[in-house]
């Protein structure tokens, strides 16, 4: 039986070092992405391989029997240059041959609803934004990920249009039983080694695709849920936009050549929106970051990205996908709950979450209650080592192992004889609960709850305990939070630009499931339409399907004003009016949620925007100091920062600002251009601790035409002791009609990067 996966946002390194070239075998071949210098000679696309070629080495008599193509592909969209297959000599003639910039080692990367469109405000009705949007209506949503199921009702079409006039992409499904594309699934892709299946090679065979599918634009499905959870009417974010899928991933890797390819076909066909649930490895400069510099170049065809920011939280400095031109997702909760309660031989009462949720359970009877770490053995504290004797028939506390192995341990558990199961989280998972699907009656509990449960345990010479199970529970709180899980800032490639940038729902999310024997969840061997999963994986497909409603609502936006919106747009309270909290219900930094959690009711109208295009991002890949030929390998285009008015990265228009200020005060400059009513007016309300202080200049903006853009300086300084820790605040531009907020954060003073 499969056992469920987080379905992490996964870790990208591809630095190049000389540890990860070496072979065992002279001769052996690897396959490696060339990055070419991009001629400036206006080569057409049908000489783009003959020029791939060039490089190659000549054919000799002990690789004419080699199996396969050489050129594996030929990229001409978001990266100049192609994916070979090298022995260790040929590489490192490569190298030194004119025209070549880089050589990447291919690596391989393993994988990174009902409720959340009302828990984000989207309500069908005829006046709503979300109606008024066409769902969507007329955008394209590309796909990097497992492939999709396209029988699924969630992909059926319709209330579809057409695909659009400007769509050039195709379809490899071949004669698959019950579906294929249609209006809603308008192109179908595998690469590379994702390519299973030579009859149907798109299709998902790992689940998490068909998830992150149907959450950013699945058609609305009546009497959705998971084994009678989370009951209603699923859809995704944009229910009308169109899907374009390109499978870059198996079940267990992703190949960053077929990534590349997957991106430049995205952009050759035409995507408007492009969700990314694969994550990248902190650190890398971006001019070394292969998604960085595909991504720039679908960010110039003016293709809004949405990208996972990991699931390496909560530690400080984890978050990848950070270059500015991506919007980057955080995961976070919403307000519901598939309840369990826990309740103590003494009457101590503990809510906690599970999926599976029997119906012939024990429910209320009190049984023994054991914890086989009580002698320190860590491998008994997590339950990877049990005695039969010590566990048959009792409920077994055990502390989570990791976020991927939750169902692992209750099997084990189960195979002991157990007759229940209660998971604890680690300290610093703190209250962050998942609904898993296990095996056995359980309740995955806090490490608050697990801490006192554990306290009885020990003060008790006969514990007990009873685990109920209350189904799908509405309200739950707090909420939302961010889950402890979702990488966190500051951005080590750009610490100067705040990272992640938005939190979106993340948490036990329901959506659509590609059924089968690999994809049975439960004992009883029911195959399943609809599943929960967690992870920034799921939090970045609700952000591109509402990336898809601004783009359909406002076609002319570049994906900056997009990112603008979205941020400056958000929230920074719950749903009870007080600050949105971590995983230890503290309040969240920006550093952990980015600049809020979306509101997409308010994104769509925002006031002002935050504008950049490509020269406003040279201008700042010469201030990170990466030189002339860095710049050049992430534009493709000769560029001389010395002629350039270089800026800093708190000179970046961005619709967020870190100030690194020290002893002398620090003034930024941002232009806003006005996107609501012609006639507006703005003031500027700072909000900020007392010992900084904020001067914006000026303080009022009038504004009498649509699209009409003005400047103003934020000027930043100590007005008192300063402060070691770091400080966070917000400028707000307010008008009659808009709260346009954007957040400012000084750093700690050594921060973490």
């Amino acid at each position: 039986m499969r056992t469920r996966r987080i379905l992490l946002a996964v870790v990208l390194s591809i630095v190049v070092s000389s540890s990860l070239l070496a072979v065992s075998c002279a001769q052996e071949r690897k396959n490696y992405v060339v990055h070419l210098d991009p001629r400036e000679d206006g080569i057409v696309a049908d000489s783009v391989e003959l020029w791939h070629r060039s490089f190659m080495p000549e054919a000799t008599p002990e690789s004419a029997g080699d199996d396969g193509p050489r050129i594996i592909y030929s990229y001409s969209h978001v990266l100049s240059g192609f994916a070979a297959r090298l022995t260790n000599e040929e590489a490192e003639a490569m190298r030194k041959k004119e025209g070549c910039l880089r050589l990447y080692p291919e690596e391989f990367l393993p994988l990174a609803t009902t409720h959340s469109p009302g828990f984000l405000g989207l309500h069908l009705g005829n006046d709503g934004f979300w109606s008024r949007s066409g769902f969507g209506r007329g955008v394209v949503i590309g796909l990097l990920d497992t492939g999709i199921l396209p029988s699924h009702p969630s992909f059926g079409d319709a209330g579809m249009p057409p695909p659009p006039k400007k769509w050039k992409g195709t379809c490899e499904f071949k004669a698959i039983s019950g579906g294929g594309c249609n209006n809603k699934i308008i192109g179908a892709r595998a690469f590379g080694s994702a390519a299973v299946n030579a009859t149907a090679p798109p299709v998902d065979d790992a689940g998490h695709g068909t998830h992150t599918a149907s959450t950013a634009a699945g058609n609305f499905v009546e009497n959705a849920d998971v084994r009678g959870n989370a009951h209603g009417t699923a859809s995704g974010m944009a229910p009308h936009a169109h899907l374009a899928i390109y499978k870059v991933c198996t079940r267990s890797r992703c190949s960053i050549m077929d990534i590349i390819a997957g991106l430049d076909a995205a952009v050759k066909d035409g995507v408007d929106v492009l969700s990314f649930s694969i994550g990248a490895s902190p650190g890398a400069p971006f001019n070394y970051d292969l998604v960085a510099i595909a991504t720039f170049k679908a960010m110039e065809h003016g293709i809004f990205v949405s990208s996972a920011a990991g699931n390496d939280g909560p530690v400080a400095a984890t978050v990848g996908n950070g270059a500015p031109w991506m919007l980057t997702v955080a995961a976070g909760t919403m307000d519901r709950a598939i309840r369990t309660t826990v309740t103590l031989g003494n009457g101590q009462v503990f809510d906690g979450e599970s999926l599976y949720q029997p119906r012939n359970n024990t429910a209320g009877r009190q049984l023994p209650l054991v914890f086989p770490g009580l002698n320190g053995d860590s491998d008994s504290r997590d339950c990877s080592t049990l005695v039969e004797e010590e566990v048959s028939g009792k409920v077994v506390l055990c502390e989570s192992r990791s976020i991927v192995e939750h169902v692992e341990q209750g099997q084990t558990v189960s195979a002991y004889g157990g007759a229940g199961m209660i998971l604890m989280n680690k300290p610093v998972e703190g209250y962050t609960t998942f609904a898993d699907a296990h095996v056995l009656p359980a309740s995955h509990v806090s490490y608050s709850a697990g801490s006192k449960i554990l306290s009885y345990i020990k003060s008790t010479p006969k514990p007990t305990a009873s685990v109920t199970f209350k189904g799908t529970v509405m309200g739950s709180s707090p909420a939302p939070s961010v889950a402890f899980f979702s990488s966190r800032g500051p951005n080590k490639a750009s610490p100067g630009v705040l990272k992640p940038d938005i939190t979106g729902p993340g948490m036990n999310i329901l959506a659509a499931w590609a059924p089968g024997e690999m994809h049975t969840e439960f004992a009883d061997g029911v195959s399943l339409s609809f599943f929960m999963e967690s992870g920034t994986s799921m939090s970045t497909p609700h952000l591109s399907g509402i990336a898809a409603i601004i783009k359909s609502l406002h076609p002319s936006w570049s994906p900056a004003a997009i990112k603008s919106a979205i941020m400056t747009s958000s929230d920074v309270a719950d749903h009870a009016g007080v600050p949105i909290k971590d995983e230890q219900y503290r309040s969240a930094s920006f550093y952990t949620m980015g600049a809020g959690y979306v509101n997409p009711s308010r994104a769509v109208d925002p006031g002002l925007v935050y504008d950049l295009h490509t020269n406003d991002y040279i201008a700042y890949l010469c201030g990170l100091g990466i030189g002339d030929d860095g710049v050049k390998e992430i534009t493709h285009r000769r560029v001389s920062c010395a002629k350039l008015k270089a800026i800093t990265e708190a000179e970046l228009n961005y619709p967020s600002l870190v100030v690194k200020l020290l002893s002398q005060p620090i003034t930024v400059h941002r232009i806003v251009t006005n996107v609501g009513k012609a006639n507006s007016v703005y003031t500027a309300v700072v909000d900020m601790p007392k010992n900084v202080a904020v001067t914006v200049h000026p303080p009022l903006l009038r504004f009498s035409r649509v699209y009409e853009k003005q400047s103003f300086t934020v000027t930043v300084r100590w007005a008192g002791q300063p402060a070691v820790a770091g400080v966070e605040g917000n400028l707000k531009w307010v008008s009659d009609e808009h709260v346009v907020r954007s957040p400012i954060v000084i750093p700690p003073a050594k921060a973490v990067v």
